[in-house]
């Protein structure tokens, strides 16, 4: 996607942040009350910025291998990424995993081993440890996948700005689980400036990871 491109798509949402559910269906939403730069980023970041940082909540959830993790205490690494996703998205998650990790791999392993992205899974009823494991490993083995009650999840989506629906039944007898689709970058002081939509480029998503392992050195 073209830098013009993504910043028509910003100014457009008239600071409201475009969030894409794993129906593809297109909404605008705000939970978090951040407002979203129209302008370029003085830091240099290609993503959307953010006037008012997010903080990462103090919360515990439980990784794959069915230990307590806390995602301020447990994220070890200058740079945190963070997605709400579950296993059985049909198409927005996977887009985003795979381009997030294809954005990995162009930073030096240097760069990249100061990067932690965790994924915390909107659907617990399904997506058990060892499913979401499977799933990453997909991707990139490195991700953190993380599950807990849906009421805490939801806790931490709201407080980051991140809409999670819940269950919507489909006729096929299934259900889907609408959810906000960016990802947040967090800092070593566990805010956030900036967020990635789905439609991020590739390129523009290393562009930025390396920048923010940059700045928090």
């Amino acid at each position: 996607m073209s830098r013009t491109r993504n910043a028509a798509l910003l100014l457009a949402a008239v600071a409201l942040l475009a969030l894409a559910g794993c129906s593809g269906k297109e909404k605008a939403d705000n939970p978090g009350g951040a407002i979203i730069r129209t302008s370029q980023d003085p830091n240099g970041l290609r993503g959307a910025a953010l006037d008012r940082p997010y903080s990462l909540p103090a919360a515990t959830l439980t990784d794959t291998g069915g230990n307590q993790f806390n995602l301020v205490t447990s994220t070890k690494k200058p740079v945190t990424l963070v997605f709400f996703g579950y296993t059985n998205c049909p198409d927005v998650c996977p887009t985003v995993m795979a381009d997030v990790a294809s954005a990995l791999t162009k930073l030096d392993k240097s760069v990249r081993d100061q990067i932690q992205l965790l994924f915390i899974t909107t659907d617990p009823a399904r997506d058990s440890g060892p499913v979401i494991r499977k799933y990453l490993d997909r991707f990139d083995p490195a991700f953190t996948g993380l599950t807990g009650s849906l009421t805490s999840i939801k806790d931490i989506a709201k407080a980051v700005g991140v809409p999670v629906e819940g269950m919507q039944k489909l006729p096929s007898g299934g259900y889907e689980v609408g959810h906000g689709a960016q990802v947040i970058g967090f800092g070593k002081n566990d805010k956030a400036n900036v967020l990635w939509l789905s439609n991020a480029a590739i390129g523009d998503l290393a562009h930025d990871f390396g920048k923010l392992v940059e700045d928090n050195q």
